[in-house]
């Protein structure tokens, strides 16, 4: 094994113990989410209601917004038409189901949103309770999707586009280093930032598999401010763990990097965290990036995100 041996140290553990890692499952996702799924928790619990809203994607988010007013619509509706045609004023007279339906669907969405244009009005008191009801149903609703927009916006998070391959790119006179490359996607300012790469690998032990922790020498572990890009290096040199490992050792131990990277956020005033992983078939060995960025005929620096994992093979 090229790896080469030394202590341990448990504060590396990711919180995975010494489990071995098995048909090639990350411990931390791409986008920076642990790789744990979760059982034994009831049907109702709601323990991860607001976690899972606030957290989800926008697509999903709206489709529930939207699936969540149509569905109160829908149900409104049917009570209004169980009511009766005669329990609202301007309602379409003799009409057929489907219109009477579509008459008590509509009044339903003006009473919801408190709207109310006044072409119909409940009438009765079972029809007013109802409207009475779905107003009040309707205020608490967009209150709380209200208060969701505004904790969607405002909760401080780090938009950090990485390199989508590590690369074994030559570094400095006759060495090697393992690199990987990201960029502030956002125009906010992040500064302080403080870079850890843990890596990860399966050993065997008394014919038992393990899994062992790391954490890589960088060659600058922290960055006062991210203005353009910042391009991590671990050295392959004689104090590195790594030195002598091969592609085929990479896989046969299902090794893995796990990046975890810490920064202030100057326009939230909040530390802000970003993670994400690579596998051992995400390595090109052999490469170094190209520059991803220029300048404008003022002589400003341009950066090009889109190219942020461009590379090109050498001889190393």
């Amino acid at each position: 094994m090229a790896i080469h041996k030394r202590k341990f140290n448990p504060e590396d553990d990711l919180g995975f113990g010494t489990q071995p890692v098995i048909k090639s499952q990350r411990l931390i996702n791409q986008d920076g989410s642990v790789n744990v799924k979760r059982k034994g928790l009831s049907f109702f619990n709601t323990s991860n209601s607001y976690h899972t809203l606030i957290t989800m994607g926008w697509s999903k988010f709206w489709l529930l917004v939207f699936t969540c007013y149509l569905t109160a619509n829908i149900i409104f509706a049917f009570i209004y038409v169980f009511i009766g045609n005669d329990s609202m004023y301007g309602a379409t007279t003799g009409a057929d189901f489907f219109h009477h339906f579509m008459d008590a669907f509509f009044f339903s969405a003006q009473t919801i949103s408190t709207v109310g244009y006044g072409h119909i009005s409940p009438k009765g008191m079972l029809a007013n309770s109802v409207a009475a009801l779905e107003s009040m149903t309707g205020l608490l609703a967009f209150a709380l999707a209200t208060g969701l927009l505004y904790g969607r916006f405002s909760r401080p998070s780090a938009k950090i586009k990485y390199s989508k391959h590590l690369i074994v790119a030559p570094y400095r006179e006759n060495s090697r280093g393992i690199m990987f490359r990201l960029a502030n996607v956002r125009r906010n300012t992040l500064i302080d930032l403080q870079m850890e790469v843990i890596f990860s690998y399966n050993e065997d032990v008394d014919g038992k598999k393990i899994r062992r922790f790391i954490s890589l020498e960088l060659e600058r572990k922290r960055v006062s401010i991210l203005t353009l890009s910042w391009t991590v290096v671990h050295p392959l040199d004689d104090d590195s763990p790594l030195k002598d490992i091969t592609p085929e050792e990479m896989a046969s131990t299902e090794a893995g990097f796990a990046v975890l990277l810490k920064a202030f956020d100057d326009t939230f005033s909040q530390t802000v965290h970003s993670r994400t992983s690579y596998q051992y078939n995400e390595i090109v060995w052999g490469a170094k990036f190209k520059p991803a960025f220029d300048r404008d005929e003022e002589g400003r620096f341009v950066l090009n995100l889109s190219k942020i994992d461009d590379h090109e093979v050498v001889n190393s």
